[in-house]
């Protein structure tokens, strides 16, 4: 009966055409209309599908999406990216190593953990590592307790060990931070703890570029020139040990860029052997610590009040006699006369003078150049120990604004003096300073600080310095160097105190076409047959910029040239005068 009723409602649904007969017209019509929907459905079901696909492949090609890593791929690649100086000269890698570790439970439920008696094999782990306790290493062995026995070994004691035939002394291979430079470096660097990442330097502000499986296989450029970099360690650490000093910091900055091309702070620390526990000697005093930096602060005062107008005949004698402002008496260090002008005061680094003009300028309008130099702020720069200045609160008072303008009660970081000299040298654009190499169309605008022509006097200024004043021992010949020295008391619970001494120079070369500023700090000079018996900065700082900047001259594309040098010739009758 079904296959009866299903016979009968096909025949009712089918049109019946009888044999011998066409369709009709309209019939005919709507079975060719059924067809070309049926095309027209498949061609655009087609022409989706197609759609899709290149919609798809254009993602993949033009969308720039990267495809998907495998773990192959990640097991290829470094652990953590490599740092580089700005010409490619390695400063920290990945380096495969291996550790020794004792796992007692290596011979399994056996109950000893070792085929000999522990006496036994710290006495071979003696004759292979000479500098264990063997004592010690032999109650270690008998505590039974997992762990490392030393960190790092290297491969051919590695093999000896396993010479031993002791199945719980397993060689476990890591992959370790190695620094190929040693000590170079050390306080931009920082270093890596293990499973903590990077600590106190580079290591720590490029932490997440370093370790990210996407970013961790290019190298990361830094500003600094490795060659230019061991040198200036190497004479700052001749200048400390010749002085007796208890430290010293360094800079050298590329005026135009601000790329920080060296930076160093001694005593140094070996990145290779700091761990969880830290180092010693940590302490970055180029970026991190706070000095009053003395008579370097003169140059940037008298450029501000150039620029502001008050002083305009550089030939104007000034009053050079002790000034009683209150309760304190500023008054120089050796006298040379009742008048001084302005290049004079600046050649025998005159207090006096520099307070005079400073009172002259106003203290507001000098507060507002500091604070377009960076003074009132910590130092731009990557590295996380950056140290906050000692900045007078408030309106500054009259004694306040004449102090400052010498270098006394404003404590700022070497590299604040740094970045403030190359702005005064440069043309007058202050920029901040950096770690990363930076393209030339990447160099920050930066801001104007003073006008052109204001530098272009101080460039003057500053090589007469070098040339008849304070800074003839950082003078180079062929380099046209330029330069101030400061002397401070350093400041302490009950006031100054007048047997330690902060000793500086702060410098720019070649100051006919300023390239780079260099600073030299000594923390704690002492005076030596070396320093002629002398503490101040002419004698201690200005010589170890003396003896760097031909050092480091060529490195940097600048060649001695004995037939040029700054035009001086307006400027020295007002010296010659006195």
């Amino acid at each position: 009966m079904n296959m009866m009723a299903a016979s009968f409602a096909a025949r009712v649904a089918t049109p019946v055409i009888p044999v011998g007969r066409l369709p009709s017209v309209g019939l005919r019509q709507q079975l060719l209309w059924t067809a070309r929907v049926r095309v027209l459905w498949l061609l655009g079901g087609f022409a989706l599908i197609a759609l899709i696909a290149l919609l798809r492949i254009a993602s993949l090609g033009f969308a720039g999406q990267a495809p998907q890593r495998t773990s192959m791929e990640d097991a290829l690649l470094p652990p953590r990216g490599e740092i580089t100086d700005r010409n490619g000269a390695p400063l920290a890698r990945a380096f495969p190593a291996y550790a020794l570790w004792f796992e007692p439970r290596a011979m399994g439920d056996t109950g000893a953990p070792l085929v000999r008696s522990p006496e036994q094999v710290a006495s071979d782990l003696k004759g292979i590592f000479p500098d264990i306790d063997e004592a010690r290493m032999a109650r270690r062995l008998a505590s039974g307790r997992p762990g490392y026995l030393r960190r790092r070994i290297l491969p051919e004691e590695a093999n000896r060990v396993f010479g031993l035939g002791e199945i719980a002394l397993e060689i476990p291979r890591e992959t370790d931070r190695y620094y190929p430079q040693g000590t170079l470096a050390a306080h931009v660097l920082g270093y890596v703890v293990e499973d903590e990442g990077g600590k106190i330097g580079m290591e720590e502000v490029l932490e997440k570029q370093l370790s990210h499986p996407d970013t961790r296989s290019a190298p990361v450029a830094l500003s600094i020139d490795v060659r230019a970099q061991g040198a200036l360690e190497d004479e700052l650490r001749r200048g400390m040990l010749a002085t007796n000093a208890i430290g010293a910091a360094g800079i050298v900055l590329d005026v135009d860029t601000g790329e920080v091309m060296a930076l160093a702070s001694l005593p140094e620390f070996d990145p290779n052997t700091a761990g969880a526990a830290g180092a010693k000697n940590v302490f970055n005093r180029a970026t991190n610590g706070v000095f009053e930096l003395g008579s370097t602060f003169k140059p940037l005062s008298i450029a501000a009040a150039i620029d502001a107008g008050v002083v305009r005949d550089l030939g104007k004698s000034w009053d050079a006699t002790p000034i009683a402002v209150g309760r304190r008496s500023i008054k120089d260090l050796k006298s040379k006369g009742a008048t001084l002008n302005v290049p004079q005061a600046l050649v025998y680094s005159s207090n006096t003078v520099t307070a005079r003009v400073a009172d002259a300028l106003g203290a507001e309008r000098l507060r507002k150049v500091m604070i377009d130099l960076g003074m009132d702020r910590r130092p731009f720069i990557e590295l996380p120990a950056k140290g906050k200045p000692i900045w007078p609160q408030g309106p500054w008072s009259r004694v306040t604004n004449m102090t400052v303008s010498y270098g006394h009660g404003l404590a700022v970081t070497p590299l604040h003096l740094a970045s403030a000299y190359a702005a005064m040298v440069n043309g007058g654009i202050w920029r901040p300073a950096t770690l990363r190499k930076i393209a030339a169309r990447d160099v920050p605008r930066g801001r104007r600080v003073f006008k052109e022509s204001t530098s272009h006097r101080m460039r003057q200024m500053l090589r007469m310095i070098s040339l008849y004043g304070t800074g003839k021992n950082a003078d180079a010949v062929g380099y046209r160097v330029g330069g101030k020295t400061g002397s401070a008391e350093k400041a302490g619970a009950g006031g100054y105190n007048k047997t330690s001494l902060v000793s500086s120079f702060a410098a720019a070369f070649p100051l006919d076409a300023p390239r780079y500023v260099v600073v030299v700090v000594l923390d704690e000079p002492k005076g030596t047959v070396a320093s002629s018996f002398q503490r101040t900065a002419g004698y201690t700082a200005a010589p170890v910029v003396g003896r760097l900047v031909p050092r480091i001259g060529p490195m940097l594309g600048v060649q001695p040239d004995e037939s040029r040098d700054v035009d001086i010739s307006d400027l020295r009758y007002l010296v010659d005068k006195h």
